[in-house]
């Protein structure tokens, strides 16, 4: 059995790969977890062989992870992945391409590996970045944006009187403030997306990941592919799964 650990700015996910594919899938809120809380959380799960991570947050949440996984199994092989310039079918667009976010980087191999199709991603999460993939697995680029979360955020920090609040209320002009603020946040997000598309020649298939995928799936013109485990999917490919 292998490990598989998806590192956000907001959640720690996991999900074992066993030969036949896919354990389901669990998270931590990054505030909440202490070094106890892992250990007592992993340890029930049987001895992994390997530990592939994608990291995004900070280093502190990544020392603990690898302290915890190195204490809980002393022969454990641990496996940071990085974006490369070319690996796994995918040809990365960056000029310096570590540089690209390890997510994105493993949602094209994923695409590419899995999916076998050119396609517009977007992870809906903490950020929103949208990675234009191509049928034969180059990177045409991407965009980032805050997260529907994060753009609630500023308009409660940045203002004296808009409040944050995380209600889902009816989408479309709004006649009190938090539910002008959902529509207009969400808005946002889905006029990115779809202004991208519209500049695409001919039809795009479009993946959503990330939190919010559902939430803003919802809203756009087309029916997009939401697939939640696609950074776990990367990291299968990267193992050999």
């Amino acid at each position: 059995m292998n490990l598989l650990i998806d590192s956000g700015n907001t959640r720690l996910k996991w999900a074992t790969l066993e030969e036949d594919g896919f354990i389901s899938s669990h998270a931590l809120v990054n505030q909440l977890i202490s070094r106890q809380q892992l250990i007592e959380t992993w340890k029930p799960l049987t001895p992994p062989k390997r530990l592939a991570i994608a990291c995004v947050s900070s280093t502190p949440l990544l020392e603990l992870v690898f302290a915890v996984a190195v204490e809980l199994w002393p022969l454990i092989d641990i496996i940071k992945v990085k974006a490369e310039a070319n690996a796994f079918g995918v040809v990365n667009a960056y000029e310096q391409p570590e540089k690209l976010g390890v997510d994105r980087w493993l949602a094209m191999v994923a695409v590419r590996n899995h999916y076998k199709t050119q396609a517009c991603i977007v992870d809906c999460g903490t950020a929103i970045t949208v990675d234009l993939i191509d049928a034969g697995g180059n990177h045409q680029g991407g965009l980032i944006s805050p997260g529907l979360t994060l753009m609630k955020q500023s308009l409660a920090t940045g203002t004296a009187a808009l409040p944050f609040n995380q209600t889902n209320h009816l989408v479309g002009p709004a006649t009190f403030t938090e539910a002008a603020i959902y529509s207009g946040t969400l808005y946002a997000a889905i006029g990115l997306i779809e202004l991208v598309l519209s500049q695409q020649l001919g039809s795009m298939p479009l993946i959503l990941t990330g939190g919010d995928a559902e939430i803003i799936a919802g809203q756009l013109t087309g029916k997009p592919l939401i697939d939640l485990d696609l950074v776990f999917r990367g990291l299968a490919v990267v193992l050999g799964g």
